[in-house]
């Protein structure tokens, strides 16, 4: 293995880890500013995010879109919509109504923007 595809390995790796942490801090922000979307403890707060990020890879790998809310427009923005209400259904103490969803997503995709590093 030549030292460029280590350092694309590592980059994934640390990019992926990256994500998470700021997934994980985006949705306890959210939890808190959002009506309709609640996180109830530390503990869901990090299942949610890797929940989140796997489904968020998932969805990249398997339809080739960017799931993040302003990442590619409409489309983007309500699968970005469907990853967060799909999780409250692994995830205990999280709920989130319909609507929820979508102002949870409107708060991820300005926090995206304001935050460096691309969370969803």
């Amino acid at each position: 293995m030549d030292d460029k595809n280590t350092e694309r390995s590592t980059s994934g790796v640390f990019g992926y880890i990256v994500r998470f942490a700021l997934v994980a801090i985006i949705l306890a922000i959210t939890s808190f500013l959002t009506p309709g979307f609640n996180i109830v403890g530390i503990w869901p707060i990090v299942l949610a995010a890797v929940v989140i990020t796997i489904i968020d890879y998932l969805v990249e790998r398997v339809m080739g879109v960017d799931a993040s809310p302003f990442g590619k427009g409409i489309k983007g923005f309500v699968i970005a919509a469907l990853i967060i209400y799909v999780t409250q259904f692994i995830v205990p103490n999280m709920t989130v109504s319909i609507v929820g969803a979508v102002l949870a997503s409107i708060v991820i995709g300005i926090l995206d923007a304001v935050i460096p590093g691309r969370a969803m």
